[in-house]
């Protein structure tokens, strides 16, 4: 049973690394769809009018319990070479934890398509994937994930309402953002992405209570009251159980797998305050306080949206789960002794004073439903301030994944070329503090918003990388001067007017003229 355990939590750390959302680079003005995740409404009256996704990549770690230690040491575990989990952390005095180590996510290709000024469309697909342990006991992670953390002495083991969820998925996305209202000062947007989403693979542990009392040198465990339940669509045949699970079986098992799925999206609302619209509007065509869409005009943007609504349905065709109730004594060389699959452990947890019940059943995960508010204050020239804070609204008991509350403050210089920004976040759930950088040059982007363990040990650590085509909104062309666009300027190097479709009074009189003498 350990060995089973054990190898879920290398697999846990090699496949999947929390994901953070790419402060450094999602809060510009010229992030192409980066800004898209953190709220659909950012889509429409975008700076550009065309961006092609090519590809985006993120891996990262958060927890509370306890600071990374070395990079090497990571590395190490990551690769496999050691499976001692004290490489990775230093662990904090905390009896119960959470923790997300690792998560990743892979985006692209996809699009963003402005339809003109107030209307746009966009792209978007994605690979993601969560380990995620929730208020877990300390020490029954270190007995499953250390072979040498019971040697010491007794241990006893508690824990309630604890969660545990691995899971990898599948998303398509559309995205459509609309402007509801220009007048004057004031703007408001207002987007929505609508997600299909595709379950790959999962694995799920979670108990209401589990109060297990390990007696070194007698290998023995005594289970009082236990209540635990297993579920995943990875480990649905007998043979698993008693074979163990390997790094390769499990990522075919994951590639292979399309048992789940089920639909998704994000909305949001974006209000701009323009200070001075006037300075950053022109007459065009016959109208007049035409917004100019190559820059930006507000001087405070106030947002908010709900995130990764949403949940995957696993069918009962190939979704096992196995209902652990009851007291009695385990011990190792019994279940080696007498388990060979699922049937195996049944007949011997009953004969322990338990009750097993396994089977086929549907399962339903749920999305890392996320509260996002955000403030972007122009302080200067090509100089920003964002704050940005994340609250969860997911039910942590039920199976599937979720954010931890934080709020963030990113300074940037932001321009169409180019940008730097420093995010600054203070995480709810290590209650520390993280700093990030984030550096984009046209379409391509690096940075992390939590970049600190390179040099001292912390709670976490993240980095990403990315790139896309942007094709910006132009201003329009008009060659001489008289507020007639060239596209509807049929005297494109006169200056004219409006009323006389871009042509001076002198040039329409002749024209009449000559058309008077020629019906002569």
């Amino acid at each position: 049973m350990k060995k089973v355990i054990l190898a879920l939590g290398i697999f846990s750390v090699t496949f999947s690394a929390k994901a953070q959302r790419y402060m450094g680079i999602a809060t510009g003005n010229w992030a192409g769809m980066s800004s898209v995740y953190l709220n659909p409404a950012n889509i429409a009256d975008n700076r550009d009018r065309l961006v092609i996704d090519l590809f985006n990549f993120n891996v990262g770690v958060d927890n509370n319990l306890g600071k990374l230690n070395t990079v090497g040491g990571l590395n190490r575990f990551v690769n496999g070479n050691s499976t001692n989990v004290n490489d990775v952390f230093t662990f904090s005095n905390k009896s119960n934890f959470s923790l997300v180590a690792p998560s990743a996510e892979l985006r692209g290709p996809g699009f963003m398509l402005a339809i003109n000024h107030k209307h746009s469309i966009g792209f978007s697909t994605r690979v993601r994937a969560m380990n995620q342990f929730n208020n877990f006991n300390q020490s029954l992670y270190r007995t499953i994930t250390d072979a040498n953390y019971t040697s010491s002495g007794n241990i006893d083991l508690v824990s309630q309402n604890f969660n545990w969820t691995g899971h990898v998925w599948a998303e398509a996305a559309v995205t459509y953002g609309v402007v509801l209202l220009e007048q004057g000062k004031h703007q408001i947007k207002a987007g929505i992405t609508l997600r299909y989403l595709n379950g790959i693979g999962y694995l799920g542990l979670k108990g209401n209570n589990l109060d297990l009392h390990y007696t070194a040198g007698k290998d023995s465990v005594y289970a009082n009251n236990t209540d635990i339940q297993y579920s995943s669509n990875l480990l649905g045949t007998n043979s698993s159980l008693s074979n163990g699970i390997g790094q390769n079986n499990i990522f075919d098992q994951l590639v292979n797998s399309k048992s789940g799925s089920g639909m998704g999206g994000d909305i949001g609302v974006v209000y701009d305050y323009i200070e001075n619209p006037e300075a950053t509007s022109f007459e065009m065509d016959g109208k007049k306080n035409v917004a100019d869409q190559t820059i930006n005009r507000y001087k405070l943007r106030i947002s908010a949206s709900v995130t990764d609504l949403g949940t995957i349905n696993y069918n009962s065709n190939n979704n096992f789960t196995v209902n652990v109730k009851g007291n009695g004594y385990l011990t190792g060389q019994g279940l080696i002794n007498n388990v060979k699959n699922y049937n195996d452990f049944r007949s011997y947890a009953a004969q322990q004073g338990f009750t097993v019940d396994t089977g086929k059943s549907k399962n339903t995960l749920h999305m890392p439903t996320t509260l996002i508010l955000s403030a972007d204050y122009h302080a200067w020239r090509n100089v920003y301030v964002n704050a940005t804070y994340f609250n969860n609204v997911v039910n942590r008991n039920n199976y599937g994944n979720s954010f931890y509350n934080q709020i963030t403050v990113t300074p940037r210089y932001d321009t169409r070329r180019y940008s730097v920004a420093v995010p600054i976040t203070y995480s709810m759930l290590s209650e520390s503090m993280k700093m990030g950088l984030g550096f984009r040059a046209y379409g391509f982007f690096v940075g992390s918003d939590d970049m600190l363990s390179l040099i001292s040990h912390q709670y976490g650590m993240n980095f990403y990388v990315g790139g896309f085509v942007p094709f910006h909104k132009k201003h329009i062309k008009d060659r001489d001067g008289d507020h007639v666009s060239d596209k509807k300027d049929r005297c494109p190097e006169d200056m004219g007017t409006w009323k006389n479709h871009g042509c001076p009074e002198t040039d329409n009189a002749d024209k009449s003229d000559d058309g008077a003498d020629r019906d002569k």
